[in-house]
């Protein structure tokens, strides 16, 4: 059982949209959370940044939220925990000051530079034949042609501005960067640092750099940060932010992990093959796994957890609860010349309640979710979204149920992946994330997916809950065995058998819909 130590865990989870943090104790209970917005800034080149420094104002003001509550005294929090959006950079100096804007996980813009260390003969989908058997033996995966790999960003800035490049101290992860600013030490964990491409991951127990990966990449030794476990423990709070948060300066800041690593811990989802799908602004549907490998076909790899000693079967969906922050700001409530009618605060409870309008399938009305190109379970970052068999008989009621639909579709496509890499089927899916909170949403899945689908209590604080949880064991209040018996179920819905041959069918539809329109999106999107 876990130990009552009376001791609580500041957890972070800094997600696209902004940092959430939560006060946990060692059992992960949250006794209360904090959200502070951030910008996001997305260019016509691919680009897509985010503002360090606000980053880390936005991490101390919601630190400062939680501990004006006084909910707890001060000396009883015992650590810090972050969690956070994966596939970002950030070019710090030692110092801690960033020397550019950080490269989010949407970015695309180093594309071209990744195909230019890959290429070779004999050629397999683009990747030098021996290259690719290297990367794949030692880390499981390879550098991704899209460009949205932490290895592209670093090679976008080595390219295009080589005089941050040659000032950069360290390349780091967004909450490693958080971890630098609040010990003034720079160090990556194991999964936190796999989207570069360059450790060999065969060990899982003690997962280092591969001096010829760096060469292969172009990089330089010096610039990536010392690796730990997502549970060490990587240093204490600085005196100042310390003194400026009035924490003790003994807190000690745990290593924590990627945002997806943390939804499985905070999900209870921490046996092997327990799944669980996670929808927010993108999505992904992941277990642990016991073995090391690779399924190039379906872009999903075996890669470190956040779990000592476990790997996790690897994917992600672009676009999820974005698609319909897309429709809210772009179709329906778009400020310009059209409309200057805001949104009402209601409005994902207003889709939710206009998708039971339209029937399932939408009346044979698909949408396709592409909206910003896709990792898994197809790699194209060319393909784009849209609706398919739009009528004049459809209504916006059609469009909300496609919507939800078609990110479904994706999951189901996505699941097939999954289930052939871990070599089961998943009788029963936990679901995370903001989408988890409408239930018509995760009703479609069960349908769409022909799951049990059982949602977490408290969907959206998830990350926040696992970065809390994975806090706790870094500290030893906790082992990780028991963590599936502190995360409570809220409601499970079960796949309607009048609707299996509708989403059948339309599912089927959906990935022709893909295959007849790649080719058109790379035309029209290839730079």
């Amino acid at each position: 059982m876990p130990r009552d130590t009376g001791k609580y865990i500041l957890a972070v989870d800094l997600g696209t949209s902004g940092p959430k943090s939560a006060l946990v104790s060692e059992k992960g209970e949250i006794l209360a959370h904090a959200f502070v917005e951030n910008d996001l800034r997305l260019y016509p080149d691919g680009g897509a940044e985010q503002d360090p420094e606000q980053w880390w104002e936005s991490v101390l003001e919601t630190f400062r939220m939680l501990l004006e509550k006084r909910l707890v005294p001060a000396e009883d929090i015992a650590a810090i925990c972050c969690t956070s959006q994966w596939s970002g950079t950030v070019a710090a100096a030692k110092d801690g000051r960033h020397l550019a804007d950080a490269i989010i996980w949407l970015d695309s813009r180093g594309s071209r530079y990744v195909k230019e260390i890959t290429k070779g003969f004999p050629s397999i989908q683009g990747y030098a034949a021996a290259r690719l058997l290297r990367w794949i033996r030692l880390t499981g995966g390879a550098p991704s042609h899209s460009g949205k790999d932490s290895l592209a960003h670093i090679l976008y800035i080595k390219n295009k501005h080589p005089e941050i490049y040659k000032k950069t101290w360290k390349f780091l992860e967004p909450k490693d960067y958080i971890n630098l600013r609040l010990t003034g030490r720079a160090a990556a964990s194991y999964d936190s640092m796999a989207l570069c491409w360059i450790t060999d991951n065969r060990n899982i127990d003690r997962i280092v750099y591969d001096g010829r990966l760096i060469k292969m990449a172009g990089l330089d030794r010096d610039k990536l940060p010392d690796l730990v476990r997502a549970t060490d423990i990587v240093g204490t709070l600085k005196k100042e932010v310390a003194e400026e948060l009035g924490l003790p300066c003994g807190v000690a800041v745990a290593a924590g992990c990627p945002d997806v690593q943390a939804a499985a811990v905070g999900s209870g989802a921490v046996d092997d093959f327990a799944a669980h799908l996670y929808i927010g602004t993108s999505s992904w549907l992941t277990c642990h796994v016991p073995f090391k490998k690779t399924d190039i076909s379906s872009s999903v790899a075996s890669l470190p957890s956040a779990v000592p000693g476990r790997y996790f079967a690897a994917n992600e969906q672009e676009t999820a609860g974005a698609c319909l922050t897309f429709l809210r700001d772009r179709i329906f409530f778009p400020q310009d010349r059209l409309s200057d009618t805001c949104a009402p605060p209601d409005f994902y409870q207003a889709v939710d309640a206009m998708a039971e309008e339209a029937p399932p399938g939408a009346g044979g009305l698909i949408f396709m979710p592409w909206l910003y190109g896709e990792r898994t379970p197809i790699d194209d970052r060319l393909i784009r979204g849209g609706f398919v068999n739009l009528s004049l008989s459809a209504n916006r009621a059609h469009i909300c149920r496609a919507v939800l639909e078609g990110v479904a579709y994706n999951a189901r496509w996505l699941l097939s992946a999954v289930e052939k890499f871990a070599g089961r089927k998943f009788s029963v899916i936990r679901v995370i994330g903001g989408g988890a909170g409408s239930d018509i949403w995760c009703g479609i899945h069960a349908d769409v997916l022909d799951r049990r689908i059982v949602k977490v209590k408290e969907p959206l604080l998830a990350n926040v809950r696992g970065a809390g949880l994975l806090g706790a064991v870094a500290l030893e209040f906790l082992e990780f065995d028991e963590i599936r018996g502190l995360v409570e179920t809220e409601r499970t819905y079960d796949p309607d058998p009048a609707n299996r041959e509708v989403y059948d069918r339309m599912f089927g539809e959906f990935r022709a819909a893909y295959k007849r329109n790649r080719k058109i999106c790379a035309r029209l999107n290839r730079t």
